[in-house]
């Protein structure tokens, strides 16, 4: 691909940078963030060597290798994509650590990439075997997919939070593979369940809601890495945008149209001037840190709403998601910060409340950030979600 636009530097930077860090890791998988700027190899926990295939971040790694040949079209790239399929295949097989609802993060950029772009078999199975472990979490009469933890756990049970958006695609992709109506009957219902609960009046955001999963009956939100209950989590908001726009798309429901618009509304209107977050969007100005991946996110998710709308309300989008790649390639990379690094991206927060990765690179927040800088080299890219 010859890159004719403002972000060419951009991108060949960061292609430079995961040509070394596949040098580097191979086959293992780098940690959830970087630890002073550097990834270090995925730590080994019971039951997963050091590098292991666990969390709900390593598809971001071949996810990234994936963009990276298309973009370069080097064998190299579709290589190291491959290479990770038999170990997403065997992960589900075995059931290794896949009781969570990022099967659609994890499955999306690990096997339904390659299979989209190459034609693999063995990455198609394990695509359909991973949704329907998804399926597992839908939960009746509720109409909702939960997030954490095991299905008999009280503390957890009718969860789900914002970002389980981003997993449904999945599902839909699945359903269209196969002809099974349940899926796209659990994306329509919990994604609808999401517009009316999570968003709030205001156009905000809980992080997470809970369900009675008896009655179905809602209970009300709540934070996990959100500054407080009350508080509007960047990247969750950020998740919003990205995720309606994408499951109006399946399911053609308007509701989750104007529920990608008001989070995009809220979102915008609660930046500092360079358009990068605070972690929380109660911060607009101050000490707090940014959340580098949470701009990198909603820049993907506005330029998929700036589709989707109206000619002149699109272009607002379309620019807004421009100029929040601009300020990231200028001000959040390890260039335009003079540091070295093997990150993509800097300044980007696992978890204030938990004190992880905080002000540092992240799988997620360099992925989607080599997503947006695709989206605007190719015009023509089909997205993996």
């Amino acid at each position: 691909m010859r890159l004719v636009t403002e972000f060419a530097p951009a991108v060949e930077a960061a292609v430079a940078t995961l040509r070394s860090n596949l040098a580097a890791f191979g086959s293992l998988y780098p940690d959830d963030t970087t630890t002073g700027g550097r990834y270090l190899t995925r730590p080994s926990v019971p039951g997963f060597a050091e590098g292991g295939n666990y969390g709900w971040t390593t598809s971001f790694w071949p996810g990234m290798q994936w963009l990276a040949y298309e973009l370069t079209g080097d064998a190299v790239f579709r290589s190291a994509g491959l290479s990770h399929v038999a170990d997403f295949a065997r992960r589900i097989e075995l059931t290794e650590d896949v009781g969570t609802h990022d099967l659609g993060f994890l499955y999306s950029l690990a096997c339904v990439a390659p299979w989209r772009l190459t034609g693999d078999q063995d990455a198609w199975r394990a695509a359909v075997a991973a949704a329907e472990h998804l399926m597992t979490r839908f939960l009746e009469p509720a109409g909702i997919v939960q997030a954490w933890g095991n299905l008999a756990d009280p503390a957890q049970r009718g969860r789900t939070i914002i970002d389980s958006l981003m997993n449904m695609p999945l599902l839909t992709w699945a359903g269209r593979q196969t002809g099974d109506p349940r899926y796209a009957e659990a994306v329509a219902r919990h994604s609808v369940q999401l517009a009316r609960q999570i968003v709030r009046p205001d156009d905000s955001t809980f992080h997470t809601f809970t369900w009675d999963p008896v009655t179905g009956e809602p209970m009300g939100g709540s934070t996990a890495q959100g500054a407080h209950d009350g508080s509007c989590w960047a990247r969750g908001q950020a998740w919003g945008i990205y995720g309606f726009a994408l499951n109006f798309q399946a399911t053609g429901d308007v509701r989750l149209l104007r529920a990608a618009e008001r989070c995009a509304r809220y979102y915008l209107e609660h930046l500092p001037g360079d358009g990068v977050p605070y972690w929380d969007l109660t911060f607009t100005s101050g000490d707090e840190p940014r959340d580098s991946s949470a701009a990198a996110v909603a820049a993907c998710g506005l330029h998929e709403l700036a589709r989707l709308v109206a000619p002149a309300r699109g272009e607002c989008y379309a620019a807004a998601a421009r100029d929040m790649l601009r300020s990231l390639a200028k001000g959040y990379t390890p260039a335009a910060d003079g540091v070295r690094s093997d990150a993509l991206l800097l300044h980007s927060v696992y978890s204030v409340p938990g004190n992880l990765g905080v002000d540092e690179g992240s799988l997620w927040g360099d992925y989607f950030y080599l997503e947006a800088l695709v989206r605007h080299v190719d015009p023509e890219w089909e997205r993996y979600w």
